[in-house]
């Protein structure tokens, strides 16, 4: 099986980024995320280092033109605690230098900004996602990822290293941080592009979900199984539901004077693109 992949595996009707090649160095992640879409993967919730990874991965890169896109990752996150010393990702963004690649990095963890060093000089971005500023709940809904001011101090810090930030405030979870969006925002204010969409849940997130916020057990299945809409594998709130809440996303944006998007909405945006792609150079 190949390490590189066309994005969108799925074939979203709603996906609006542009052409990119997807590139995870880890199966599975850490973090235990509640509303994760990814565990279709077995055993998604331990992170491992794919088999020989550095030398198929070199073969593969050869192949790819020089300029093309990879975002990396898109399911497991490639700064799992293993990082710290397995350093794969750090030695994938070396390859992807030498070959000239784009990379757009989407991580949880404030390790990235140990490799500062080599983003600084290749043509990478970086998008780091933070759904709430309180504590409790981003304990409660992403358990094992770095707490959320560690993840805004790391986006500082890239930023300041002259490296384009991206925030993702994603996903937006009725009754859970729908009311963290502006602080969210306010925090983050440096930031070159926001990404963020609604929360989309499955059968797994939705149990994950509710056993966490027991009291939106009823309130969940009836936004979503009930009133909202299944696309694809998922199902989504009402789109006048999903509207409300990102336009708070999009005042709160054009006040701070910050570009935006949204993420498999359906919902117009006027950025150069969704995932902050056009960032990097």
């Amino acid at each position: 099986m190949s390490l590189i992949a066309p994005f969108d595996p799925w074939k979203s009707r709603l996906c609006t980024c542009p052409p990119k090649f997807s590139l995870n160095p880890y199966t599975g992640c850490d973090h235990r995320c509640r509303y994760c879409y990814s565990t279709y993967i077995p055993n998604f919730f331990r992170a491992r280092p794919k088999k020989m990874l550095l030398s198929r991965l070199e073969k593969e890169l050869r192949k790819l033109p020089s300029g093309s896109l990879i975002s990396m990752s898109n399911s497991s996150d490639p700064y799992p605690p293993a990082e710290r010393e397995l350093e794969l990702t750090r030695n994938v963004l070396r390859l992807m230098a030498e070959r000239d690649l784009r990379v757009l990095v989407i991580t949880k963890s404030d390790t990235v900004v140990r490799d500062a060093d080599i983003l600084r000089n290749m043509r990478a971005a970086v998008a780091i996602t933070v759904t709430t500023l309180n504590e409790e709940v981003a304990e409660k809904v992403e358990p094992n990822a770095p707490e959320p001011k560690r993840r805004i101090k790391a986006l500082k810090r890239l930023k300041e290293e002259g490296i384009p930030v991206i925030l993702r405030l994603d996903p937006v979870m009725p009754g859970i941080n729908e009311d963290d969006i502006e602080r969210v925002l306010e925090a983050a204010s440096f930031v070159d592009h926001v990404v963020s969409s609604t929360l989309k849940l499955r059968g797994d997130s939705y149990s994950r979900m509710v056993s966490a916020f027991p009291e939106l057990k009823e309130v969940y299945r009836r936004m979503y199984f009930r009133e909202g809409e299944r696309i694809g594998g998922s199902w989504y709130l009402r789109k006048d539901l999903r509207e409300n809440l990102l336009r708070r996303v999009a005042k709160k944006c054009e006040e701070l004077g910050i570009s935006y998007a949204f993420c498999r909405e359906g919902i117009s945006f006027r950025a150069r693109s969704c995932d902050g792609s056009h960032l990097v150079p």
